[in-house]
């Protein structure tokens, strides 16, 4: 246990800035898969 918490205080800032980063790109994936999703209606309009 004593070896963990240096471990911890050392990796913890990078996985907090990765979780964040994570977070942050899942929003934008969401909405490139809805505008994947909406293409082929879009395209269905424009024939």
């Amino acid at each position: 246990m004593e070896q963990l918490i240096p471990i911890i205080s050392q990796v913890g800032f990078p996985i907090v800035v990765t979780l964040y980063l994570l977070y942050r790109i899942e929003a934008k994936l969401d909405l490139v898969v809805q505008s994947i999703l909406a293409l082929p209606d879009r395209l269905k309009e424009r024939t």
